[in-house]
């Protein structure tokens, strides 16, 4: 069992990957900024409290074990929120971590964000937030993993993946139940080897992966 915090919580995948990680007997800490959308979740082993990530949020990793950041500036947003949360919250986030010495850190990023250069299209500055994020993240010493996911689905997951790019650009698709289950499987995990893992849909076991 962990201490895990989950930064991003009232989200699509966050939210799954609540659920998931109290299913699995972590503890769990959701700093949100609408605490009651995640009021349908009766768990002891959740607290949520109220937090606006563009202030200051060190104070919820005192005895974390695990960080997860999983929140998105969602995409009816500008370039500002995407600049504050996709890329500010989450150096913020790090430095938060490594202060409290944190002993590991999951980033939820994006396909396209090792080399937003390489992607023609309109989130390209969500891309570069999510680089810059994980570049801070790879440089700041702490034990990491970085997921990339692909284009993103609403159907049910299948605990199946593939982490080399699909040739066809169709099928660099992941249901976001299968990411909630990758950042499980993450907290899980017991290699101390940072990694940087692509996520699609495919036929290997999202444990053997991590």
């Amino acid at each position: 069992m962990a201490n895990v915090l989950v930064i991003g919580a009232s989200g699509q995948i966050g939210k799954q990957a609540t659920v998931k990680l109290l299913d699995a007997g972590h503890k769990v800490l959701a700093p949100v900024r609408s605490p009651d959308k995640l009021s349908d979740i009766q768990n002891d082993n959740l607290s949520v409290v109220e937090q606006d990530l563009e202030k200051d949020f060190s104070a919820h990793f005192e005895r974390i074990d695990v960080a997860v950041f999983t929140a998105g500036s969602g995409g009816n947003t500008g370039a500002d929120k995407t600049l504050m949360i996709d890329l500010w919250a989450a150096r913020n986030a790090v430095n938060y971590a490594k202060a409290a010495g944190t002993s590991k850190f999951i980033m939820v990023s994006s396909i396209g964000a090792g080399d937003p250069d390489s992607v023609e299209s309109a989130i390209k500055p969500y891309l570069v937030a999510k680089h810059m994020a994980d570049e801070h993240l790879i440089n700041s010493g702490l034990h990491h993993i970085i997921l990339r996911p692909g284009t993103l689905q609403n159907e049910p997951g299948t605990h199946l993946v593939r982490t080399d790019m699909p040739s066809n650009k169709d099928d660099a698709v992941i249901p976001r139940e299968d990411v909630a289950t990758a950042i499980v499987e993450s907290v899980a995990r017991e290699s101390k080897e940072n990694t940087i893992t692509y996520l699609f849909k495919g036929d290997m076991p999202i444990s053997q992966v991590l």
